[in-house]
């Protein structure tokens, strides 16, 4: 008996010893709501707490009039900004650089001197430390203008907050372009030595407001 013939003689004999009993696959259990009721504090806690584990720095308001303070602090004196057509001009009022809507659209040469974008967020997913934009959405505009500038600062209102990634998923149009961001961009090499902002962003800024 040559090597070929042996080794069809083997996979012959496991073959009438019966084939072995098939593994029982235990079907995982997703929960469709989370720990954390949409929009309440708690909600809200683990979000800054998540996104502040991503290298997000957070900020937290009452409500919509202090936004602009924030913003502005974020962004700084002077310098320069792109936002969508729908971002509010409150957002931007205590800002003394130069806004550049993104209307008509900007080109990326554009985008890659300017040193800041700001925008709303369709959704924020609490345990995740995710928001989402969706690029239909006017006050979250274009992808490529919140991939370009070095600098992002994103509005997150309580309301949009909730615990679990099925239930942002149940509030989007998967028909539409979504980006969801975990902190700014990253990436490591086989050192693991992590480089930030070669995908986007190198510095995420977030203000939450509320509830």
């Amino acid at each position: 008996m040559d090597a070929r013939e042996e080794v069809l003689a083997r996979l012959r004999a496991a073959r009438d010893a019966g084939a072995p009993p098939a593994a029982v696959v235990v079907p995982r259990e997703y929960h469709a709501t989370g720990r954390y009721a949409p929009g309440t504090e708690d909600a809200v806690a683990r979000l800054d707490e998540t996104l502040t584990d991503y290298r997000a720095t957070v900020t937290r308001v009452a409500g919509e009039a202090d936004v602009a303070a924030a913003v502005a602090a974020f962004l700084g004196r002077g310098g320069s900004v792109v936002v969508p057509p729908g971002v509010p001009e409150a957002w931007l009022a205590a800002f003394d650089g130069h806004v550049r809507h993104d209307e008509p659209p900007c080109s990326v040469d554009e985008l890659d001197h300017l040193d800041a974008v700001v925008t709303g967020a369709a959704v924020a997913i609490a345990d995740t430390g995710t928001f989402v934009l969706d690029s239909a959405a006017p006050d979250q505009g274009r992808r490529v203008i919140t991939l370009v500038p070095d600098h992002h600062v994103c509005v997150i209102r309580a309301a949009d907050v909730v615990s679990s990634v099925p239930e942002a998923v149940a509030r989007l149009d998967p028909s539409r372009p979504l980006t969801f961001v975990s902190g700014p961009s990253a990436t490591s090499d086989i050192e693991l030595d992590r480089v930030e902002g070669v995908h986007g962003p190198r510095r995420l800024d977030v203000v939450l407001v509320g509830p």
